[in-house]
């Protein structure tokens, strides 16, 4: 069965980093795209970075840079490294393995809160 399981968020202050995992298993992992997305109480899901399986990047324009998404295929992982965080960051961030819109899968998420 598929699972894919984040963690790594918390509480950090404004400026600070972290670095978001999650891993996959019951999928071919090498063969899926990967995604985070993120979800503020009472926003709408966004989507934060992608990565595909060929290792092609696509970063939200909120990023500006201080994001990097990248993958580990021998440990069926996806990373988020997020630096230099600002409190309109806070939010659960969700991973996501895609081939096509139909054929998806979503971690329950884990949340980043950026406060002082």
């Amino acid at each position: 069965q598929v699972q894919l399981v984040e963690s790594g968020g918390g509480l950090v202050q404004p400026g600070g980093s972290l670095k978001l995992s999650c891993a996959a298993s019951g999928i071919i992992f090498g063969i899926y795209n990967v995604a985070w997305y993120r979800q503020a109480p009472g926003k709408q899901r966004e989507l934060v970075a992608a990565l595909t399986a060929g290792g092609i990047t696509n970063y939200a324009n909120f990023v500006k840079a201080r994001f990097t998404i990248s993958r580990d295929n021998a440990k069926h992982t996806v990373y988020l490294q997020m630096n230099s965080l600002k409190p309109e960051d806070t939010a659960v961030y969700y991973c996501n393995a895609y081939v096509v819109a139909r054929v998806n899968y979503w971690g329950q998420g884990t949340w980043v809160t950026v406060s002082s």
